[in-house]
């Protein structure tokens, strides 16, 4: 039981010390808990039934010496530091990675770069038989850049 009451004769001096806990708070509590818990768990799951893979792959080596293809605000393109013309992309990008075709090349375009501009060198790329082509962006770029205009 969680209390009790006592008779006593007067004398407050012969007291019994209690050894008992209430523990009916601490019931309560724990039964709010675990409704609200019940309710809001239902809710944090995602209701979209899917049959995911596993994967057990390696994760993958970094390349030694990336290949970058940077296309600047003023569409012109450069392989690492070399300027090159468009139409000789794919030419380009054979004597870069010795004619591996399944190479990671690393495209970086200027902000300003119109994002129909930055599909065409992509496509160029894909036409040449690369493509695993991997985006790069500045850290906090986001943070930083400020919204696009209107």
């Amino acid at each position: 039981m969680a209390g009790g009451i006592r008779e006593h004769s007067g004398d407050d001096e012969d007291m019994d010390v209690s050894h008992e806990i209430n523990v009916t708070p601490f019931i309560d509590v724990m039964l709010v808990l675990l409704i609200i818990f019940m309710v809001a768990a239902p809710l944090s799951t995602v209701d979209v039934n899917v049959d995911l893979p596993t994967a057990n792959a390696p994760p993958s080596a970094r390349e030694d010496q990336p290949i970058f293809v940077s296309l600047r605000s003023d569409l012109t393109l450069a392989i690492g530091n070399d300027d090159l013309p468009r139409e000789t992309l794919g030419t380009a990008l054979d004597t870069a990675t010795g004619s591996q075709r399944d190479r990671r090349i690393f495209l970086r375009a200027d902000q300003s770069v119109p994002y129909g501009d930055l599909m065409a060198v992509m496509n160029l790329m894909r036409s040449a038989g690369y493509v695993q082509i991997a985006l790069v962006a500045q850290e906090g770029a986001m943070a930083q850049s400020a919204p696009p205009s209107p």
